[in-house]
């Protein structure tokens, strides 16, 4: 079971995917994540491809985010994903998409203040996102892209975006 670990909905108890192709961000990785990008936030939209249980949207949501899309292509994430979203009432906040990440990038219509990108390590797909999301203006000015790989995954500079920080856990 996973857990919110800050904001309005502390220590509220989310599911998780029960797969082996979903790797979920563990409680000390998000608390690095989100110390990172400042504790709380005020207003925003949020995309959470490859969302998983949407533990990582739902975090920025309780730590003040005002709205939140997850995408995730797996019908068993995505209900998980349903089920969170109504256990913490967010159904007015959310909305889930059962999308392949790059196919709804490629239609998107909206801008993210964040945009969280969690995907399997072995798909390496970052420097097509980061294309899509910059060549689409995806990420509104001054918005925020993070990107969870492996530490042997290498991320070209992408122009328009600058690199913030770089962290290597575990």
């Amino acid at each position: 079971m996973l857990r919110v670990i800050a904001g309005k909905y502390k220590s509220r108890k989310i599911k998780e995917v029960k797969s082996k192709l979903t790797r979920p961000t563990t409680d000390k990785n998000k608390e690095v994540l989100f110390n990172l990008l400042g504790q709380f936030f005020s207003g925003g939209a949020v995309l959470d491809l490859f969302a998983g249980s949407g533990s990582l949207g739902i975090e920025a949501i309780s730590r003040g985010m005002e709205s939140v899309d997850f995408v995730d292509k797996s019908y068993q994430a995505i209900k998980v994903i349903k089920t969170n979203i109504n256990t913490l009432n967010l159904d007015k906040q959310a909305n889930t998409y059962k999308a392949d990440a790059i196919k709804f990038l490629e239609t998107c219509t909206n801008s993210y203040d964040l945009i969280l990108v969690d995907p399997p390590y072995k798909i390496n797909l970052y420097q097509e996102i980061l294309n899509l999301v910059t060549s689409r203006q995806i990420l509104k000015i001054n918005g925020i892209i993070v990107l969870e790989s492996d530490k042997f995954t290498n991320i070209e500079p992408v122009k328009n975006l600058t690199v913030l920080q770089t962290k290597i856990l575990g």
